[in-house]
């Protein structure tokens, strides 16, 4: 008879997530890789950071600023904000699961868009809650069906704006639509990471909503157009009584002296990200038009990166195309456990990587 071992168990919903898996970003031996998965900058940080980690090489011992208190005062600094209403973290991705682990508990319910960002769900069931998916329209945020999923039990509305990973973004009015029709102690998160690259007059990161109201919080990264995705740099501005709360259980240090001085520096050179924004923006529209020429549909994006969608007839699968990338050094981001099993996400990179794209992708259409 097999003896039953007791052992220590997690708490409910933690054996229910699926761990986040990242893009591969590895090619065949002797090819050259041109990693294309991670929405990451071409351009690399600024000098000006890359300085400021630099100095602190000779003082590794010392604890950092507990307050991040020298990238707060920037990001006040360029933004024209409050340091009280600003919260660094890890990654935006740390602030996004203290958030869920102070606003929801089992029982409540957290509401996410169809095509959201995986982690959400993750750091809903986490918390002990459940998950709520809200259909899209057209790939992209319906105000309509996040307000008809709204019940008695939700807390937290997560929205990513603009989404990844299909590059569409709700505008300004309909996020204040959204925020209007919540109940006021619903707290909406507006995780704007790809915010620095959207070109268009009816958009807002959400700034000024977050001063207005006391139940919306935006949050943004280093990691994109700033280039320090290695250092896991983020923030948040939000109502004091959410910076309080989350100020309460953080980590003590939970970012560090390098990712502070870096993410300070960074944020100050103000012509290293516009010459990233030029670039993008750019060969957003170049890929977009190129590769729609092939008779691939390409979902617009205002973002660093393109949802490209294949035709699944004679071969043109989003597998096949990706093996036929990868054979080539070209990484892509496999975007299934997003609802699109026939679609690549592209990042938007060098010109030598772009252009090497279109040139393989040419030739798989073609076969």
């Amino acid at each position: 008879m097999s003896e039953t071992r007791a052992r220590p168990v997690p708490k409910p919903g933690i054996l229910d997530i699926h761990a986040y898996v990242p893009g591969k970003d590895s090619a065949p031996e002797g090819v050259k890789l041109h990693k294309l998965s991670a929405n990451e900058t071409p351009f690399g940080a600024s000098p000006r950071a890359r300085e400021a980690v630099a100095a602190l090489a000779d003082r590794l011992e010392i604890y950092p600023d507990g307050q991040a208190t020298a990238l707060k005062t920037a990001i006040a600094e360029v933004h024209g904000l409050n340091t009280r209403n600003i919260l660094c973290g890890n990654g935006s991705d740390e602030l996004l699961g203290l958030i869920s682990q102070a606003y929801l508990a089992p029982g409540d319910e957290a509401i996410h868009s169809e095509h959201g960002f995986l982690v959400y769900a993750n750091y809903i069931r986490a918390a002990g809650a459940t998950p709520v998916v809200a259909p899209e329209r057209d790939e992209r945020t319906d105000v309509e069906a996040v307000l008809a999923a709204v019940t008695e039990r939700t807390k937290v509305v997560f929205i990513a704006n603009p989404n990844n990973p299909t590059g569409t973004y709700l505008p300004f009015d309909e996020v204040r639509r959204l925020q209007r029709g919540l109940p006021p102690h619903v707290l909406l998160v507006l995780d704007a990471a790809y915010a620095e690259y959207v070109r268009r007059n009816d958009y807002s990161a959400g700034l000024e909503l977050a001063s207005e109201v006391e139940n919306v919080v935006m949050t943004r990264t280093f990691s994109k157009v700033h280039g320090l995705a290695a250092l896991r740099v983020g923030w948040m501005y939000a109502p004091e009584a959410v910076i309080d709360a989350l100020d309460r259980f953080r980590g003590p240090f939970n970012i560090n002296a390098m990712a502070i001085a870096a993410g300070a520096a960074a944020i100050r050179d103000r012509a290293h990200v516009a010459r990233s924004v030029e670039h993008n923006t750019t060969w957003v529209e170049r890929l977009t038009n190129e590769l729609g020429a092939l008779g691939l549909r390409v979902t617009p994006s205002v973002g660093n990166f393109l949802l490209v969608h294949f035709p699944d007839a004679a071969g043109h699968t989003a597998a096949a195309a990706d093996a036929h990338l990868t054979e080539r050094g070209f990484i892509l981001r496999r975007v299934t456990a997003y609802g699109f099993p026939n679609a690549l996400r592209l990042t938007v990179g060098s010109a030598e990587a772009n252009e090497g794209v279109v040139a393989a992708l040419t030739e798989f259409m073609a076969r």
